[in-house]
């Protein structure tokens, strides 16, 4: 919200005129009730200059109140003791499901490669076997990138996934 200075009332005042006819408009209507984006879109779009030159020669005030205070970030899952949040149904897919997103979270920002590596490797996994061998080196990948707490959380996570009769060969 932009609102006149002491400056920007006199200058509206009979007899000054200091500005030209576009910069007394803008002033005339910088009262503080604005939106600040209303004033820069005068005169097709050439209010955003004005409302610079303004601000900057001491006639206007931007009076925008601060944004509220963000209340503090979560704290995340895995800080908390709990595991990563992915709720399904105990089943190979659910399983596979949770771990191309753990392979995107965990290692996508980090290494691309190994991301890489581990996305083709759930894709072609076509059995259980092959995909809880695809899952333990990515738990080892883990260890190495986030230590031995965290694997472990995973790796109850990814068991709470599976289903039973896989978890019994496992």
């Amino acid at each position: 919200m932009l609102n006149k200075t002491d400056k920007g009332r006199a200058e509206l005042q009979p007899g000054q005129r200091t500005l030209g006819q576009r910069e007394r408009a803008v002033l005339l209507v910088a009262d503080g009730r604005k939106a600040t984006a209303s004033l820069q879109a005068l005169f097709g779009g050439l209010g955003a200059g004005i409302v610079r030159e303004l601000l900057a020669q001491g006639y206007i005030v931007d009076e925008t109140p601060p944004p509220p205070a963000t209340p503090p970030a979560p704290e995340p899952a895995a800080a908390k003791g709990s595991v990563d949040a992915f709720s399904g149904p105990r089943s190979l897919a659910s399983a596979r499901m949770f771990l191309f997103d753990l392979s995107e979270r965990m290692f996508a920002p980090r290494d691309k490669v190994l991301a890489l590596y581990f996305r083709d490797a759930l894709r072609e996994a076509r059995d259980a076997s092959t995909m809880l061998a695809v899952s333990r080196e990515m738990l080892v990948a883990i260890e190495r990138l986030a230590g031995a707490g965290r694997a472990d959380a995973i790796s109850e996570r990814l068991a709470k996934l599976l289903p039973e009769s896989t978890l019994e060969r496992a």
